[in-house]
């Protein structure tokens, strides 16, 4: 998921995998394995990320289950996780949304920060670096933002001068700057989250959160995520220079 400078910069922080959601875009390609587990050069996009994470001093992760979640908690019986890494699983019992999921398993993540990541998306960022921004920044939410040379499946995030979102913008094409779906939020907004009965992160969450209240982390960093047939196929060439194998 990252480019570590230290061992340590995740460490005592704990980390929410997004992992739930029916993937419906890509099922066609598919069928009944979940999105988190897709093949990506030769190996289960999980245990990229997972190694990954690891990597950057993540000691412990709670997959944020739902939709095939028993082909993942076997994946899992049969793939040990990193040295160092303990993986919790949670699973919701219907679907919740992105932000319901959260909710469900409030009480799994103990530290503040949490550190929160769609489980379908890689992003070659340093994620101490985050670390240390959001800390910094004071608020109680950073975004982790990608340059991208099109912008057009995502939509657009508007940025201050201080550092601080604006505004999330509609889709369109051409180069722009974009919610990478990684994010660091206090403990008290995670309360917010599971008292105002929140389905969508980006819907209910971020773009309700007044302008100049979230914190925008800016990488240039290789970014993908494998929501679709086409950006599945092309994740392998993303993953593996990040990863130093090519």
């Amino acid at each position: 998921m990252d480019t570590p400078k230290t061992g340590a910069g995740l460490a005592g922080v704990d980390i929410a995998v997004l992992a739930g959601g029916l993937g419906t875009r890509i099922r066609g390609v598919l069928g009944d394995t979940p999105k988190v587990l897709a093949p990506v050069g030769g190996r289960a996009f999980l245990g990229h990320l997972l190694d990954r994470l690891a990597a950057a001093g993540a000691q412990r992760v709670v997959l944020c289950l739902g939709h095939l979640a028993d082909r993942v908690t076997g994946w899992l019986d049969a793939n040990p996780a990193p040295p160092g890494l303990t993986v919790v699983c949670g699973i919701e019992p219907r679907p919740l949304g992105t932000a319901g999921a959260l909710a469900h398993l409030r009480s799994s993540f103990h530290s503040d920060p949490v550190l929160v990541l769609n489980g379908d998306t890689f992003v070659d960022a340093d994620l101490a670096a985050f670390r240390a921004a959001h800390g910094r920044s004071g608020a109680e939410a950073s975004v982790l933002c990608v340059a991208v040379e099109d912008a057009a499946r995502y939509g657009r995030v508007e940025i201050g001068a201080d550092g601080r979102i604006q505004r999330f913008a509609e889709k369109q094409p051409g180069s722009g700057t974009i919610n990478a779906g990684v994010y660091l939020f206090s403990a008290a907004l995670l309360d917010r989250i599971v008292a105002d009965g929140a389905v969508s992160l980006e819907r209910d969450v971020l773009e309700r959160a007044p302008p100049g209240t979230l914190n925008a982390h800016v990488t240039t960093g290789r970014f993908i995520d494998i929501g679709t047939p086409e950006s599945l196929a092309a994740a392998a060439d993303v993953i593996a220079p990040a990863d130093g194998s090519s």
